[in-house]
């Protein structure tokens, strides 16, 4: 029997392959006699797995040499706190507030440093973009900050901002958790990026940083050590235990992705899934899809039935055809379809034969 299809916007769904070859080593990873949980982190075996996940991980999004590559632990949210205690040296950062979580990131910016709100597309209800020649970005900014893909309100930005070509000599800081490895990364306008693991990568408790060498050594003196960019980097993300089983699981999901054919290719496939079931919703009055269409997310749909009154029938009924994880986030109402790396085409097409049924009863 076939696993159900589990559109869960996080902690996601990982590739089956993953998951077999993760239980086939559970006890004794290849004749070491131990689980991956067991080892030490600072043991040979352990180091082999590492530097394989981080080697894997540089190939894959053709990670710049001058860029440190980072394994910590706290999730984007700490990532929130974390980046203005290395980069803003207590000065000034523009965010760019584009729904949710890069709501969240400015309030918690401000705890270390001035703010200061470029753009907001709050009066769309974050349906849309703000462009990019309208930010009112600032003379000074340590770095401009902007989520590139909004996990809640489905807003994903196809192409990251030259900043240089908008006048800031500010890096650019992005949060790419929720569409982290789902595409190529141009990253000469990219100063830092990050991302939880648990969307594309792995289970929760790795966290992702991708930072520019040239902006290590200035966190604030009140930073933690375990936090310091800097420290993290010079000790190759051993200063403190990293998260070892969450980081041999991301370093299968890269072989994986691998042999799905990489970037370039997995992102084929998610723009061939999120245009399957977009055109489906944009085809019904039965369901509606609120994003401008310019800028919807392929990683994370969220859309609405016409009759809110039918919600709960529909996620009973998606429920008992395999179809999990469908509700939308508390705050938005409707339904949510993540469309992760490891979602296959067939879910997909599962859910719109779903949908249409449903349509096709209630309408």
């Amino acid at each position: 029997m076939s696993r159900p299809f589990n559109f869960s916007a996080g902690p996601a769904v990982l590739p089956e392959e993953v998951l077999e070859r993760a239980a086939a080593e559970m006890l004794d990873w290849h004749g070491s006699g131990m689980s991956v949980m067991e080892m030490s982190h600072r043991g040979k075996e352990f180091i082999s797995i590492y530097e394989a996940a981080e080697a894997d991980l540089r190939e894959l999004l053709a990670v710049p040499k001058d860029f440190s590559i980072l394994f910590m632990q706290g999730g984007g949210i700490a990532e929130n706190a974390v980046v203005p205690l290395n980069l803003s040296r207590g000065e000034s950062a523009d965010f760019v507030v584009t729904g949710a979580w890069s709501e969240r990131s400015q309030k918690e910016a401000r705890k270390y440093c001035t703010v200061n709100v470029a753009a907001s597309s709050a009066d769309t209800g974050y349906t849309t973009l703000p462009d990019a020649a309208s930010w009112q970005l600032s003379r000074g900014a340590r770095y401009v900050h902007v989520c590139s893909n909004e996990t809640v309100h489905g807003v994903e930005m196809h192409e990251l901002p030259d900043l240089k070509a908008l006048g800031s000599e500010a890096p650019l800081v992005a949060d790419i958790s929720s569409h982290m490895l789902s595409r190529p990364v141009d990253w000469s306008r990219v100063g830092l990026a990050f991302g939880g693991a648990q969307k594309n990568v792995g289970p929760a408790g790795v966290t992702l940083v991708f930072v520019r060498q040239e902006l290590l050594g200035h966190a604030l003196a009140h930073c933690p050590s375990a936090f310091d960019y800097k420290i993290v980097s010079d000790n190759q993300s051993m200063y403190n235990t990293p998260p070892t089983y969450g980081i041999y699981i991301a370093g299968l999901t890269f072989q994986w992705l691998k042999a799905q054919g990489g970037v370039g290719a997995i992102e084929q496939r998610n723009i061939a899934k999120a245009n399957l079931l977009y055109d489906f919703i944009d085809s019904s009055d039965f369901y509606v899809s609120r994003v401008a269409k310019n800028c919807r997310s392929r990683m994370n749909i969220p859309f609405f039935l016409a009759d809110e009154k039918l919600n709960e029938s529909f996620l009973a009924q998606a429920k008992a055809r395999g179809l999990l994880q469908l509700k939308g986030y508390k705050t938005l109402g409707g339904m949510r379809a993540s469309l992760y790396n490891a979602m296959p085409l067939a879910g997909v097409e599962a859910l719109v034969g779903h949908m249409r049924d449903f349509e096709q009863k209630h309408a």
